[in-house]
């Protein structure tokens, strides 16, 4: 049975007398440090001297280098990338740590495929939001608060859970709820999103631009019927409102009918679209893909560069660059910051 944490369950007192360090402080560094700070915990921030740090400071925060900042604190919260956080933790965070003090992380993955093991007398903690950096921060000042998952890997203490859950509600995730998993199955899970159906849904949206394009349909008015417009993610978020299937009632009667009677025709595509992704699945949760991915950190950025140089150049760039230009998008997406 899937166990669900809320305001109820979490007491912000597990934390009195404490002091938490933020490491990094990005976007969800600074969101979850202000709202530590609003929710009336303790809280320095430990950063890398960088155009961050600064920024922190301009918040009036105390600031410090990490391993000053860990020193400090009780409990340390890692919200740097996945990439450089088993050097970090190894080389700045651990060295000022006591124990008994709570290693939080914002994602399992690392001890999850063995590239971080905090030391069995400190309490280790997932705090893992669901949502960007600038929503942690929006959601809290709206008060209606952003999903998490939640789990405790070390309980050294006996007060992992107590801790874990005050630092929940501290950045405004219990009033929404938090979902209880490991790390191995929060990092999975968020792997598969990114490498199973991300790129299924995408070459999907993908494959039906290029046919409608072919087809004889104006690129720009092809994006716009498809993504351009805002119906479709105003449509996810009545889905996340209502429900997926409801939401359907919003639509037309001629939608409805034709997304039925059509959709059928796609079903002979499950069984292929579960193969491949299920074997995207199988290599994250066995660690292969971790592997991988360390192994490619010094060529990474080359990778990275190609990728996108090539993706610049593709049919779709052009026709989006042209559709956005049309309707003043990218104006409005510079005017907003």
């Amino acid at each position: 049975m899937t166990t669900i944490y809320r305001d109820s369950d979490a007491d912000l007192g597990a934390l009195a007398g404490e002091t938490v360090a933020v490491v990094g402080y990005g976007n969800q560094g600074r969101s979850q440090a202000l709202n530590l700070r609003d929710s009336g915990l303790e809280v320095v921030v430990g950063n890398r001297g960088d155009a961050a740090r600064d920024r922190a400071r301009e918040d009036g925060f105390d600031v410090h280098s990490i391993a000053d900042a860990c020193r400090r604190a009780d409990v340390a919260m890692l919200l740097i990338p996945d990439e450089i956080m088993p050097e970090v933790y190894r080389e700045e965070v651990a060295p000022g740590l006591e124990d008994g003090n709570v290693v939080c992380l914002a994602s399992g993955y690392n001890v999850a495929f063995g590239l971080l093991d905090p030391a069995p007398e400190l309490d280790c903690v997932m705090l893992a939001p669901r949502i960007i950096g600038l929503g942690v921060r929006d959601r809290y000042v709206e008060g209606t608060g952003f999903p998490s998952f939640v789990g405790v890997h070390h309980d050294a203490t006996g007060r992992a859970r107590d801790r874990l859950l005050a630092l929940a509600r501290g950045v405004g995730s219990t009033r929404a709820g938090c979902i209880e998993m490991s790390m191995h199955d929060e990092a999975s899970l968020d792997l598969f999103n990114e490498q199973g159906f991300g790129p299924a849904f995408g070459r999907v949206l993908l494959s039906a631009i290029e046919l409608l394009v072919e087809r004889g349909f104006p690129p720009e008015a092809v994006l716009m019927e498809i993504f351009l417009s805002g119906e479709f993610a105003y449509s996810l978020e009545k889905a996340r409102e209502v429900g997926f299937l409801r939401q359907m009632d919003f639509h037309s009667r001629t939608s409805q009918y034709g997304s039925i009677t059509r959709g059928a025709r796609y079903l002979d595509l499950d069984p292929a679209l579960k193969e491949r992704m299920g074997a995207v699945l199988d290599e994250i949760r066995s660690g292969r893909f971790a592997a991988e991915w360390s192994a490619q950190q010094e060529s990474a950025g080359a990778t990275l560069d190609a990728v996108r140089a090539a993706r610049d150049r593709m049919p779709f760039a052009q026709w989006e660059r042209s559709a956005r230009g049309a309707f003043g998008l990218d104006e409005e997406a510079e005017g907003g910051g």
